[in-house]
This record gives structure tokens, C-alpha cells and sequence, in this order.
């Protein structure tokens, strides 16, 4: 099945035959002009502001930068869960992974403690060379451009925000866990996990399943077995950073030790950073916004960082165009308030369930909770793929 992008533009083809994206010089402004929006990082927050700025005003120009060609690798889980599509689909981004296979079990094991339940909606898992190229493409059937550039710095002047020799009024930053913008911003990061990833052929006890082995470590870690469901599986391990750094062997080790046999066969390992959300998260005011990695947007319990990423990507592009559309230089005000009304419980949730999980008595408890209720379980997954929040049952449960 081929997967289509309802946004009044023809479908495209399927993954193996999709063009690389082209470094197209803009139609609508010259790249001496002064962009509406400049997004630095065409992943999936940066594609996102695109798609939710274009959304709310088609005439804005807008021009993505990336220091990759699309479609390119990226270190993930890849897990794609339910909510991100539905965000999408209210930019008009619909029928993106038609194609790929739904998983609708979720497995968590840690020694003892174990619960294999199916989901109350599917998720999907997708390498990102396939979702952030198909994001791309939407972007840019909505009337962004791309061009191939690594940016270097910027500077903020009056009315206007330069990004190295180009100029806009806003800009997004979306550049990822080692974000250049977020550094000329002088915006630090707070804590932050090292993962390794991987593609296995999927053995058959793990087959249609997202798997999850918590480690004995300084939570969150824990390996992972998300099978794709066409015969691979992303597996991977990663651990909270805390004293010395692990090894490349170390992280390859633990994952072993915690589900024998997942990298059997593996290839394409790479180690990545992932910046962790806290308990709070305040956008400043003014005309650079931060979305996704960039952000320093990871879930603390699970590692999970698209929906933030599509989440505060469309959000940051909306306030943008309000901006706008109302002759204001700040756009960092109203992303506030946006982005407060979506995460700010379900970051002050993650953070305490976070700290909480760090005691094993707390975390076999939640586990072995999950196991016997799917009311408890369906909680836990929408804290930890999506902005669910933390229930009475499952405070109850997990603080007898």
C-alpha cells in the first residue's frame, strides 16, 4: 500500500522509490531576502514547524535548513505512536505510514516483573530514513524550501534574526540534541541518557511486539526490541549519563545481558544523545523558539521524543504565524502558553514518575500493576509515549 500526503498536492511513491530530497532554491524569496521563517534541523520538529506555519498562512515564506540530504539515517527508537499521527493529520498530513505495518503489543520486563498486553491503538515503527523524508516532502509540498546548509551561528538584531548570511523574522530551532542554536542562545542542557542503535532480523519471540528490559542502573535503562514488521527490528540500549561514560562494548554488553540474541545479526549501530525534559519547561519570549531535541524535549521514563517534537514543531510554527499576522517580534510568548496548556502537567508528571522509578520497589510495583490492569497500563503508556498524565489509580498503585 503507498503511502499518500492528503495536503492537495499528487501522492508520492513508496519508500524505494522516492527521490532524494532536492536542495531547491526558493520560489517565493531569494535567498537574500528576508525570510518569514527560517527552521534550522528538517527533522521531524523542524519539518513540523514548517507544516504548522504553512498551515495557518500558505503565503508565509519559509525556508528549512538541514546539514543532510534527505532521506539520512538518524540514532531512534523509532516507536511512532498513534498521537503524532493525529497531530499531523490536523495539518492535512494524513496516510503517511499506510504502508508500514502497526505493532499492538507492548511488552516491559524487569527480572521478575513483567507485563505483555496489547494497546489500546497501535503504534508504528519506521526508520527515520523513511519518516523524516516523507515530513520533508510534506513541508515542502505545503510550500517550504530546502536547501542542504549547516548552520554556524545567529545573531538577533531588531526586526530580524540572522542565520549566518540569511535573514528572517522568526526562527525555529531544531537542530537536535547538540543544537547550534540553542548554544547561541546560551540556552544549557539538563540531563542526558547515551543509547546505542541497531537493526536485527527479528526473532519470532519478539515478533510484533515493542519490547522494553529495564536494566539494574540509574533509571531510566533499560534495551529495547521494536520490531518493524518487515522482518528487522530496531534494538538498542541506553542509560542515563551519571560518573563515567559507557563504552560503545558496555552499551552492546548490557543490551545483550538484558535481552540475549537482540543483536544477533545487527548492523547499522550508532550511538546518540538524548537531552531529557525536566520538571518545567519555560520557552523564552522573543522571536527564536527552541522545538523537540533541540528543546532538551526527551521523556525522562522512556526516552520517547517524536510526539514532543511534532508536538512543539507545529505549535512553534502556529505562534509564529500569529506572531505575524499581528506585527509582533514575539512569538516566544504565545509558544509559551501553547506549549504550557499541552506538557506542562505531563512534564511535571514524567519527571516525578522519573525520580519515582529510580526506587525498584516503585518501578516493580507500576510493573506488575500494569500487568494485572489494563487501565493501569493504558496510563503508563500515554505518559510515556504521548502528554498522558499521572492517574489517582496509578499514583495509588505505585505509592501503596
Amino acid at each position: 500500500m503507498v503511502s499518500t500526503l492528503e495536503i492537495g498536492a499528487p501522492a508520492h511513491s513508496g519508500p524505494a522509490t522516492r527521490p532524494t530530497v532536492a536542495h531547491a532554491l526558493p520560489g517565493t524569496a531569494t535567498l537574500s531576502d528576508v525570510w518569514d521563517l527560517i527552521v534550522v534541523g528538517a527533522g521531524p520538529a523542524g519539518a513540523s514547524a514548517a507544516l504548522g506555519a504553512l498551515a495557518a498562512d500558505p503565503s508565509l515564506s519559509v525556508l528549512l535548513l538541514d546539514r543532510h540530504d534527505f532521506p539520512r539515517d538518524k540514532a531512534c527508537g523509532d516507536g511512532i505512536a498513534p498521537h503524532v499521527l493525529d497531530l499531523l493529520a490536523g495539518v492535512g498530513v494524513t496516510g503517511i505510514l499506510d504502508d508500514w505495518t502497526p505493532v499492538r503489543r507492548f511488552v516491559l520486563n524487569r527480572g521478575s516483573a513483567g507485563v505483555d498486553r496489547e494497546l489500546s491503538r497501535p503504534t508504528w515503527v519506521v526508520p527515520r530514513t523513511v519518516f523524516d523524508h516523507r515530513l520533508v516532502e510534506a513541508a515542502q509540498a505545503a510550500g517550504a524550501q530546502f536547501v542542504r546548509r549547516r548552520v554556524r551561528g545567529l545573531a538577533v538584531r531588531r526586526g530580524s534574526v540572522a542565520v549566518d548570511d540569511l535573514d528572517a523574522r522568526f526562527v525555529v530551532g531544531a537542530d537536535g540534541a547538540h543544537s547550534v542554536v540553542r548554544r547561541e542562545l546560551g540556552v544549557k542542557p539538563g540531563p542526558v541518557a547515551l543509547a546505542i542503535r541497531g537493526y536485527a532480523p527479528t526473532p519470532a519471540a519478539r515478533a510484533a511486539s515493542q519490547v522494553i528490559a529495564y536494566g539494574p542502573g540509574r533509571q531510566p535503562s533499560y534495551a529495547w526490541s521494536f520490531d518493524r514488521g518487515d522482518g528487522w527490528s530496531n534494538v538498542g540500549y541506553g542509560e542515563l549519563l551519571a560518573g563515567t561514560r559507557p563504552t560503545r562494548a558496555d552499551l552492546l554488553r548490557n543490551l545483550e545481558q538484558l535481552l540475549p540474541g537482540a543483536s544477533d545479526g545487527g548492523e547499522s549501530w550508532w550511538g546518540h544523545h538524548l537531552p531529557l525534559a525536566g520538571w518545567s519547561w519555560r520557552p523564552r519570549r522573543g522571536p527564536v523558539l527552541l522545538a523537540g531535541d533541540a528543546a532538551g524535549l526527551i521523556n525522562p521514563m522512556t526516552g520517547e521524543g517524536i510526539y514532543y517534537a511534532v508536538a512543539t514543531g507545529l505549535l512553534a510554527g502556529r505562534a509564529i504565524a500569529d506572531a505575524l499576522r499581528a506585527g509582533s517580534s514575539d512569538a516566544g510568548t504565545p509558544y509559551r502558553r501553547r506549549t504550557s496548556r499541552l506538557l506542562s502537567r505531563h512534564l511535571r508528571d514524567t519527571a516525578l514518575v522519573a525520580q519515582l522509578s529510580r526506587s525498584d520497589r516503585i518501578l516493580d510495583a507500576g510493573i506488575r500493576a500494569a500487568a494485572g490492569d489494563q487501565h493501569i497500563f493504558d496510563d503508563l503508556v500515554e505518559l510515556g509515549l504521548a502528554d498522558g498524565g499521572l492517574t489517582r489509580r496509578l499514583l495509588r498503585t505505585i505509592l501503596p
